[in-house]
């Protein structure tokens, strides 16, 4: 058993054209040649999905969709569907992300549609939870964020989580805010996230799932987030489309050692 990696992933949203999209591509091969301690990954808008594939094609880094449909086809104009993903050489999906859940009103019912979809068309899963700034106030960040790991992850196999999820923890008043958690109020999550998956999947799995963190990382804040023991990485926003700042949370998101765990 090797230690978790982590892993510190480039939500691009809806932003760059092609141009930047090609430069970007070209950098973040040479920093995949440096072999950085975290894993890395990219997650642009579908418009550039197959050429990010190609670009990164041979450096490691994983790339990803922001999200799927639960439907494998259909009459669902304006939609992307899990087996399309995968067919232009993708390896993962987010899903549940603060944004869609906000902006598209996306139910825990419907994350949980776009997570089994995404599994059965072989894509790998960024799961999101998070709160609000009003659920925070009101003491609600623990029931918030493990309901939504609970609706999102129940019946599934222990080895499926084991091996084919990623959680990322994005308290959604730090999204975009230029506010962050602290490591204190980050590591707290991240246990009881990480003591939920236990409950959820046994001990041996939860150990084996990377938890990142997400909202408002930059290259100042996150060697601190990264020495907190349950976190593990980064799902980075806007940071991600700065070269210099996502390679220099690359470099510095891994900055503790990790429980045993899994390589994945």
């Amino acid at each position: 058993m090797s230690a978790r990696t982590p892993f510190v992933a480039g939500n691009w949203k809806m932003n760059l054209d092609r141009a930047a999209v090609h430069a970007l591509c070209r950098h973040l091969a040479v920093l995949a040649a440096e072999k950085p301690p975290s894993r890395l990954g990219v997650f642009p808008p579908f418009v550039y999905l197959a050429d990010v594939v190609a670009e990164l094609s041979g450096t490691g880094i994983v790339v990803g969709a922001q999200t799927c449909h639960s439907r494998e086809s259909g009459a669902y104009t304006g939609e992307i569907s899990a087996r399309m993903i995968r067919d232009v050489g993708a390896s993962h999906v987010i899903v549940g992300h603060s944004e869609r859940r906000q902006l598209c009103g996306e139910t825990d019912a419907e994350v949980r549609a776009r997570l089994d979809a995404a599994l059965a068309a072989g894509l790998d899963v960024i799961l999101c939870v998070g709160e609000t700034l009003d659920e925070r106030k009101a003491d609600r960040t623990a029931a918030v964020v493990t309901g939504q790991l609970q609706a999102g992850l129940a019946g599934l196999p222990a080895d499926t989580i084991a091996r084919r999820l990623t959680l990322a923890y994005e308290p959604v008043w730090a999204i975009g805010t230029g506010l962050n958690a602290t490591p204190a109020q980050a590591q707290e999550v991240h246990a009881l996230l990480r003591a939920r998956l236990a409950a959820l999947a046994g001990d041996a799995a939860a150990q084996r799932v990377v938890v990142q963190y997400g909202g408002s990382v930059k290259p100042d804040n996150i060697a601190a987030l990264a020495a907190c023991p349950d976190v593990d990485g980064a799902l980075v926003g806007g940071a991600s489309l700065d070269f210099r700042s996502f390679a220099a949370i690359a470099r510095l998101g891994a900055s503790a050692p990790r429980p045993a765990g899994s390589d994945r």
